[in-house]
């Protein structure tokens, strides 16, 4: 996995349920953007890991999923 950004992410946001979950578990999302532009997809299944792999070739829409404490998981979505 690389340490340099792998796409431009653009304009970021946050819900505000996202936001408040983070908050309460003490979770920078700051962190969870890095590790979603550098290819790090989280808790993905296999195939949906390969489909981000061809969506970087293409300029498709990538996401992860991180699976955090007390049951949260987190989305990170690129379009």
């Amino acid at each position: 996995m690389s340490t340099e950004a792998l796409f431009s992410l653009g304009l970021c946001v946050i819900t505000p349920g996202a936001d408040r979950e983070l908050q309460a578990i003490e979770v920078d999302p700051f962190e969870l953007l890095y590790r979603h532009a550098v290819g790090d997809w989280g808790d993905l299944c296999r195939e949906d890991k390969s489909l981000n792999q061809s969506a970087l070739r293409w300029g498709d829409r990538l996401f992860s999923a991180y699976d955090l404490k007390n049951h949260v998981r987190v989305y990170v979505i690129t379009e």
